[in-house]
């Protein structure tokens, strides 16, 4: 016979056990390096607004797809230049992740729930299986507790004479406590993984929030949702803090590959734009970087061209094939298809 589980015992942090364990402080060490490596990678960028455009977008994909929110990498790139079209709702969902990343945290759940819901305020929420439909873990039910665990969390977040513990351990546990508060009524995981990135640049782990771990999560999704019960349910810290640190150190390692390739790519476009074109300029490759799909008008409103020169120009790149130029309707769009197989190679 099967017992529904009971209601989330919250208990304020930090933890009363001890979380720096030698194999996890070993861990953080390593995962630490990595993430370093990776601050100073995304410094050879001569723009950064360009990792923080393209990289954001396949986070935002990987993210939603841990809560079963899928669509296309094309949709997303497609939906970045269609600002004034109409698209479907799952892109629009996944899209907002994206914005939310770069607004941060002060304004990330009007964002994500496209409205002012805040937080809940309503008992019921559950977290089931999804192949089974069982009831797996019930958050706080009660406004009143869920406030006080957030001011808790919060405190904890910003005040490190609660817990004066490596960051990277300290964004794990900042993670568990989120995801199990669950505070609002859509959008807790996103939330959650947005809060991670954030974290790590509010400590100077990072410059800008590159590192996204959502790749690593999509992949390892089953483990995810059992490390995260055992802390709940067994006062398991070790298994999932050795989990996430492991998760920091695959994604920095690819995430650093990716930068390479796309930096190259970069460098190598621009010598041959440079060596083919007369109106070659720096905004002109920021541009097509910066935006895997671009159209004629968003050519125009960001490099101040007329219409006929962004047509010109785009039309140029796309018959020496640096751009790939496909219709869509009656609206052509132009794709940096070099860039497009670098951020969703193997993902």
């Amino acid at each position: 016979m099967t017992t529904e589980p009971k209601e989330w015992e919250w208990h304020p942090l930090p933890p009363k056990v001890n979380v720096e364990t030698p194999e996890v402080l070993k861990k953080a060490l390593e995962a630490q390096q990595y993430l370093s490596e990776l601050k100073g990678i995304s410094q050879t960028i001569p723009n950064q607004g360009i990792l923080l455009n393209i990289l954001p977008i396949q986070e935002a994909r990987d993210s939603s797809e841990i809560e079963n929110i899928v669509t296309t990498s094309d949709a997303l790139y497609r939906a970045d230049v269609e600002k004034e079209k109409r698209i479907d709702q799952t892109t629009k969902q996944v899209q907002r992740y994206a914005v939310a990343l770069k607004e941060g945290f002060e304004r990330i759940q009007k964002t994500l729930e496209d409205n002012d819901a805040g937080i809940r305020s309503l008992p019921g929420t559950t977290l089931s299986n999804p192949a089974t439909g069982e009831v797996v873990f019930v958050p706080l039910q009660h406004k009143n507790v869920i406030l006080k665990a957030l001011d808790n969390l919060e405190q904890y977040i910003n005040n490190d004479e609660l817990s004066d513990v490596h960051p990277l351990i300290k964004m794990a546990i900042i993670h568990v406590q989120f995801e199990s508060i669950h505070p609002f009524y859509d959008g807790n995981g996103r939330t959650g993984r947005i809060i991670n990135i954030l974290y790590l640049v509010q400590k100077g782990l990072l410059d800008i929030p590159v590192l996204y771990l959502s790749r690593y999560i999509v992949k390892n999704k089953p483990r995810y949702y059992e490390l995260l019960q055992r802390v709940r349910t067994r006062n398991d810290w070790e298994s999932w803090i050795l989990y996430l640190l492991e998760g920091v150190k695959q994604t920095s390692i690819g995430t650093i590959e990716d930068i390479i390739q796309i930096r190259e790519e970069m460098l190598k476009t621009k010598h041959q734009i440079r060596k083919q074109y007369s109106f070659y300029s720096q905004d002109l490759i920021n541009h097509i970087f910066s935006h895997p799909y671009t159209k004629i008008n968003h050519l125009k409103d960001d490099l101040n061209l007329s219409r006929p020169t962004a047509t010109k120009y785009l039309d140029e790149l796309s018959d020496a094939n640096f751009l790939k130029k496909i219709k869509q309707g009656r609206d052509n769009y132009y794709l940096n298809s070099n860039l497009i197989k670098i951020i969703v190679k193997n993902k």
